[in-house]
């Protein structure tokens, strides 16, 4: 008999709660089954999940296989409906120990085959806190869960509920914890990561949370994953303007660059807004390197209107592009919005990736000759404090920090 194996598809939170779940499958001794923590964000993604699946039964003819995330929660009975899956699990159930302790007895008799509540009804987030994962060198830790706005485009709301946090305390505690294991850097992740604290006492804001855990721990770099730009507190930009542990870089939920299109997604900011933070940003921190994810072919987007987000990727000085083609999300407004022609979001995309390696060469070529501390994740590749890939000639060790002298780049990363 094996340990169950985890196939996690999706976000960075996906594959964090993928690790919390392989904890609480271990402890509970569940053997021999296949999960597959699925993603939402997009009928594509649900696609992939489907096509998971069926590959996973064909190369495992007796496997159990159990079904969680996004897609699950969202669409439980697309799933129950395949021969292939055992199980179909919610997201707040697949973090509770004892769903994982029932499935040892009972993973294909009496017990509930579907079990998927009312996300909207959770109120907790992280109940099953892990000590990071991945490689030595990084930790991930979940800060909050959730999301209280209604994109038009997006589903994930209804697959991960309401916006909650994590107690700084916690927080607090589970990076002091991180650091006396070695991890020099700490990532806070989240669906909604500005959100943070509306639901605790007081109010706090994740500037507040930022600043109390540089003051109360020893991490060497704390790195914050995607934030939306036009909800960050003065405490978080006073945070960026003077705390050299805080890693200059943000990735921007900007998702376009012309003011019809946002108001039609239901977004909170302007193309103003976005320009105008990145601009602050910079002045408080002249290293700071922005990543952004931009939607291509929004429905109802004009030539003219593709044209505005095209340009914000130069306007906002934009480094790392994450380009998402539009596709129709079943359950959400813009799915019955006027869809535009496929080739043209094809086309779109395209146009904005193009522009994206652009900006991305742009960076490297300005950092050959600069001196870099790096913290490396495999004995021949690292990443600067502004996330920037680095590559060595020869190996270092794993986990540490080293000095590195920029002498090239090939378009897709720096040389040392």
């Amino acid at each position: 008999m094996s340990a169950p194996r985890f196939t996690t598809l999706g976000c960075r939170l996906n594959a964090y709660e993928t690790e919390a779940m392989r904890d609480m499958a271990d402890a509970a001794g569940l053997r021999d089954a296949l999960v597959v923590n699925t993603c939402a964000v997009t009928a594509e993604a649900v696609r992939k999940a489907r096509q998971e699946i069926r590959r996973l039964r064909r190369d495992n003819p007796d496997a159990p296989i159990i079904v969680t995330g996004c897609a699950a929660q969202t669409e439980p009975g697309t799933f129950a409906a395949m021969p292939e899956v055992t199980r179909v699990i919610g997201n707040s159930e697949k973090m509770r120990p004892e769903t994982w302790a029932q499935m040892v007895p009972d993973l294909i008799g009496t017990t509930e085959r579907v079990q998927v509540d009312d996300i909207m009804s959770v109120r907790e987030t992280a109940s099953h806190l892990i000590d990071g994962f991945g490689t030595r060198a990084r930790a991930y830790v979940q800060v909050q869960n959730g999301c209280d706005h209604r994109c038009t485009f997006c589903i994930i709301p209804y697959g991960r509920g309401n916006s909650r946090s994590v107690p700084a305390g916690v927080v607090v505690d589970q990076i002091n914890r991180l650091v006396a294991q070695g991890y020099l850097e700490v990532v806070l992740t989240g669906v909604d990561l500005t959100s943070w604290g509306a639901d605790l006492p007081g109010e706090p804001r994740l500037g507040d949370l930022v600043r109390r855990i540089l003051r109360l721990t020893d991490v060497a770099r704390l790195r914050i994953s995607s934030i939306d730009s036009i909800e960050a507190d003065d405490a978080l930009m006073e945070a960026i303007a003077s705390e050299p542990r805080l890693m200059p870089h943000l990735h921007l939920s900007l998702q376009a660059g012309d003011d019809m299109i946002l108001k039609r997604m239901k977004r909170r900011h302007l193309r103003a807004d976005a320009i105008r933070f990145c601009s602050e940003a910079r002045r408080l921190r002249p290293d700071m390197v922005f990543g952004a994810d931009i939607i291509a072919g929004f429905p109802t987007e004009t030539d003219a209107m593709f044209e505005n987000s095209l340009r914000l990727v130069e306007e906002c000085d934009l480094t790392f592009l994450h380009v998402f083609p539009f596709s129709p999300r079943k359950g959400t407004p813009a799915a019955r919005m006027p869809q535009l022609p496929g080739a043209v979001i094809k086309e779109r995309a395209a146009r904005l990736r193009a522009a994206g390696a652009q900006a991305l060469e742009r960076h490297l070529r300005a950092q050959v000759g600069a001196v870099h501390e790096v913290l490396m994740e495999a004995p021949d590749m690292g990443r600067t404090a502004q996330f920037t890939e680095i590559r060595f000639a020869s190996p270092q060790p794993v986990g540490g920090l080293v000095a590195a002298r920029v002498t090239g780049h090939d378009r897709q990363q720096l040389l040392a």
